[in-house]
């Protein structure tokens, strides 16, 4: 008896839990169809939020997805527009003898054309008509004659030094009291480094004015030294003496070679001009004349050559009418003023 009574406890157990089972399973069921459906009506809501038009360009409505696209599209073409240039310009151009200058324009203005034609070839595949640009093309000519004029400037001249090649890269410059070397021109300014390791940013416009370019024709360039000498001097003495000490610097060329100007007649010196042609010194002007004087001063000194100091004369008349002749130097303090001599004073009578 006890036997049939375990046996049909474990039956309604079994049952139970059968029955449990299903009921669970079923309300699993409807609760995952109830989610399933929630998820389906944000989708939905979000499908339609992605794909719903915010504006409509032309005939083509732009929506959010459309944004997004759009913007990985430039992102991907800008990658590949500087991808090609530095591949035309480092296994390509780098194999010929195009200077660095002519390498950089060619490459930049490949990059300009790859990016442009990308661009016009997406705006066609998206289905944009680009005539519908003319009314936004209006505005925003309308906005570069007010507020982008210095920035549609800057770019159209940097377009204009990379055509023209007045200056380029690698270039030694001199613009509004800067000198330094030309590293980057880029599509609003160009990048110049000085002496001093420091780049400055300079507008595109201001190298399409006045810019000396010292570079132009080659790495080669001339500089001046003044000096002056006493009245005393043998002028061709001079002049043998400062070609000599120019020849003797390994900064200055044999050729073109050095040469000496007599520039005239000074107040009180014969002034001279010593003319020397550098291609180690481009960069550094100062170490080369620095180098020069303190030679030509030891050679001066070997050879007896006076450096003079301005001097100045002044005519003092007495009272008495004589006139004395004072030479001063230039910010020498000036002598005492002659006093006229005392007449003498009658003695006194006891």
């Amino acid at each position: 008896m006890i036997k049939g009574l375990g046996r049909w406890t474990l039956g309604a157990g079994v049952l139970l839990l059968a029955a449990g089972i299903g009921f669970g399973l079923l309300r699993e069921s409807r609760l995952q169809t109830q989610f399933q459906g929630g998820v389906g009506r944000l989708q939905a809501d979000a499908q339609d939020l992605w794909s719903k038009p915010l504006f409509d360009l032309g005939s083509l409505p732009v929506s959010p997805a459309f944004l997004l696209k759009a913007a990985i599209f430039l992102i991907l073409l800008n990658l590949f527009a500087r991808a090609s240039r530095k591949f035309l310009q480092k296994r390509i151009l780098s194999r010929t003898s195009i200077d660095e200058g002519q390498k950089y324009a060619i490459s930049r203005g490949v990059g300009y054309a790859v990016f442009l034609g990308g661009l016009f070839v997406g705006l066609q595949a998206a289905g944009i008509d680009l005539s519908s640009f003319a009314i936004v093309g209006g505005a925003i000519g309308f906005g570069i004659g007010f507020g982008l004029q210095s920035l549609a400037k800057d770019f159209v001249s940097g377009l204009i030094l990379l055509i023209e090649r007045g200056v380029k890269v690698g270039d030694r410059i001199e613009v509004s009291n800067l000198l330094g070397d030309v590293k980057q021109i880029g599509a609003r300014t160009t990048r110049v480094q000085t002496n001093d390791n420091v780049v400055i940013l300079v507008p595109n416009s201001e190298l399409t004015a006045r810019v000396t370019n010292w570079t132009a024709h080659g790495r080669l360039a001339r500089f001046s030294l003044d000096i002056g000498v006493a009245y005393t001097s043998d002028p061709e003495g001079v002049r043998d003496a400062l070609i000599e000490v120019a020849q003797a610097n390994e900064g200055v060329l044999k050729e073109p070679a050095p040469d000496v100007i007599f520039i005239g007649f000074g107040d009180s010196a014969l002034n001279f001009q010593l003319r020397v042609w550098t291609s180690r010194h481009l960069r550094t002007p100062q170490t080369l004349k620095s180098e020069l004087y303190f030679a030509i001063f030891r050679r001066f000194r070997e050879d007896g050559i006076e450096i003079p100091f301005p001097q100045h004369e002044v005519r003092v008349i007495q009272p008495n009418g004589v006139a004395s002749v004072l030479s001063l130097a230039s910010g020498a303090a000036p002598p005492p003023a002659a006093q006229p001599p005392l007449s003498p004073q009658p003695s006194e009578t006891p």
